[in-house]
């Protein structure tokens, strides 16, 4: 009867140990038989229960390589499947962490905005009170125009005050057109109204520099032409013209006009100039010459006493002599002579007495 498997393996196990630890050498037959029970044994898992029974399992190795390399790859992707997870879980809320971030930042610049646009509110009703008030000034100043034009009596269409300067430009193509002023209530709202009231002010600064050139210009015609008194209070005794000489008693030529005065009294310059004579002169006694500039030029004779000196810079109505009678003169009064471009005029033309 032959045995089972299981006892094969144990039976053919104790004789190879037997053999071994007494050192008897094996037979070829019993050589084959070790090989044969060894490589069953390889192929086969002995189990042994709790009540001592023995239970064999057979098993193919090539199989079970299979199943180590499977399990190999199942562990290896489970360990990367992790690890990826576990890092893009950290990616994430890192992300998560940056984002919360910026909602607080933004929240931030939300709430300083809110904060600037309370202050710019506050700002811009200050600057659009001073707004106000520069335009009230700039309507005073009109008035002060107009009335300077008026009294000197100028062409108003050359300097009209109230006409809007002249503007431009294209249409801002807006949908709403409004009929009513609109307050202001942005900071380009309070920038166009100030660019508006700076071309204003251009425009009046423009005006006005004119308007004062203008009355520059007339009131230095006025101190540089001869239009003035000559004595504070005096007589014209002899007029300009032909006329009979009171010392040869023939008729010749007067040059100038004469005015009687009180001897002493003060002679005035008709108009500003430089004295570029005082002194006595033949036939005018003591005289004092002026030019005016402009081609005038004016000289007052026979006085008692010149006040001014040669190179003297004199102003209208100043007083640069005494009345007297020196020269040829046959009592006190001034001989009034005015030149224009070298030539006698008559001097009541110009001298208001």
């Amino acid at each position: 009867m032959v045995p089972p498997d299981n006892c094969l393996l144990s039976h053919a196990g104790l004789v190879f140990q037997a053999s071994v630890n007494y050192g008897h050498a094996l037979s070829p037959d019993a050589a084959l038989t070790r090989d044969a029970v060894m490589k069953q044994m390889s192929n086969t898992l002995m189990l042994t229960n709790r009540y001592g029974r023995v239970h064999s399992i057979a098993f193919n190795p090539r199989r079970m390589l299979q199943l180590l390399l499977l399990g190999s790859v199942l562990l290896v992707t489970v360990i990367l499947y992790t690890g990826f997870r576990l890092g893009a879980d950290v990616e994430v809320r890192k992300q998560l962490g940056e984002v919360a971030t910026l909602q607080r930042l933004s929240r931030q610049q939300q709430t300083e905005i809110q904060d600037i646009r309370t202050l710019s509110s506050a700002s811009l009703d200050a600057l659009t009170l001073r707004l106000g008030n520069m335009q009230a000034e700039i309507l005073r100043l009109d008035a002060l125009g107009e009335r300077l034009v008026t009294r000197a009596d100028l062409d108003a269409s050359e300097f009209d005050f109230n006409a809007l300067p002249p503007v431009g430009g294209p249409e801002n193509g807006s949908d709403e057109e409004d009929d009513e002023e609109s307050p202001v209530t942005t900071i380009a709202d309070f920038l166009g109204m100030l660019e508006v009231l700076q071309v204003s002010i251009v425009d009046r600064e423009t005006k006005l520099g004119m308007l004062e050139g203008v009355l520059m210009s007339r009131n230095l015609q006025a101190r540089i032409l001869p239009s003035g008194p000559a004595v504070k209070s005096g007589l014209v005794s002899s007029k300009f013209g032909r006329r009979i000489d009171p010392f040869t008693g023939k008729r010749e030529m007067h040059k100038g006009i004469d005015i009687a005065g009180k001897e002493g009294a003060q002679i005035l310059a008709v108009a500003d100039g430089i004295v570029i004579w005082s002194g006595e002169r033949k036939g005018y006694g003591n005289l004092v010459e002026i030019d005016h500039g402009t081609g005038y030029v004016t000289r007052y004779g026979h006085s008692k006493q010149q006040l001014v000196e040669s190179g003297d810079t004199v102003r209208k109505g100043q007083a640069i002599a005494l009345i007297g009678s020196t020269g040829r003169s046959t009592g006190p009064h001034v001989h009034v002579e005015v030149m224009k471009d070298g030539l006698y005029v008559n001097p009541e033309k110009y001298l208001v007495n």
